[in-house]
């Protein structure tokens, strides 16, 4: 009788401790953003695709397909386009902001990888695309942030917008929690970057105006606080 109790008190302790090490393991949404005082959000590969990776690999439609390979080529045109102005101009947002922009490009080639796509970004250069529109959106924003620092700064916010606008198109037209989960993070990371340009923009007595979003939609973003967290 002892014995039997000693064996069951021995089973619950083997037990409690494999939940304790699972529990370890097991990624932290929360800890997929991060998030300065700036605004400027990265997003953590290992931690995203610790999530990402809990949700089976499904059969995509075409639209969501046509989603993830645009918006990896879209999050490159954020990247580049900032690179290239702060060439041009030497303000810190673009730095700091086109860092960020690299982590955006590596969580949308995260679901490249999980589905077995083929990457449209492998191998492209900087300013380099595959999809004819984005090459030409890239040519005409780096042409008019080359006008004037204000120029370029507007750029910034636009491509901001364009951003949200085409994350929520393409977040719309899927069910699966994983495309849904880096979609959102872009989400944060765009509406937190368009925050950053536009107080920037303030601080030089601008005051910038929407060109892509409702203005509704655009007092929503700016008038709220940084976001962080998952």
């Amino acid at each position: 009788m002892r014995n039997r109790i000693f064996s069951f008190l021995l089973l619950n302790m083997l037990i409690a401790i494999i939940l304790l090490i699972t529990a370890g393991c097991s990624p932290d949404a929360s800890h997929i953003l991060t998030v300065d005082n700036e605004g400027n959000t990265s997003i953590d590969k290992s931690a995203l695709e610790g999530t990402i990776n809990q949700n089976p690999t499904q059969q995509l439609s075409e639209i969501e397909k046509e989603g993830i390979l645009y918006m990896r080529e879209e999050e490159k045109l954020a990247r580049d386009v900032y690179s290239k102005l702060y060439e041009i101009w030497g303000i810190n947002n673009f730095n700091n902001i086109g860092s960020s922009e690299q982590t955006h490009m590596d969580a949308m080639a995260s679901l490249i990888e999980k589905y077995s796509l083929e990457d449209p970004a492998q191998d492209k250069d900087k300013g380099d695309f595959t999809n004819q529109k984005l090459q030409q959106l890239y040519k005409d924003l780096v042409a008019q942030g080359n006008m004037s620092e204000i120029d370029a700064l507007k750029v910034g916010a636009a491509i901001e917008e364009i951003d949200i606008i085409d994350i929520e198109v393409y977040f719309n037209q899927t069910d699966k929690q994983d495309i849904k989960t880096v979609y959102e993070n872009l989400l944060k990371g765009s509406r937190n970057h368009l925050r950053s340009f536009v107080s920037v923009m303030k601080k030089r007595g601008i005051i910038y105006e929407p060109q892509y979003l409702t203005e509704k939609q655009y007092n929503d973003i700016v008038s709220t606080s940084v976001e962080k967290g998952r």
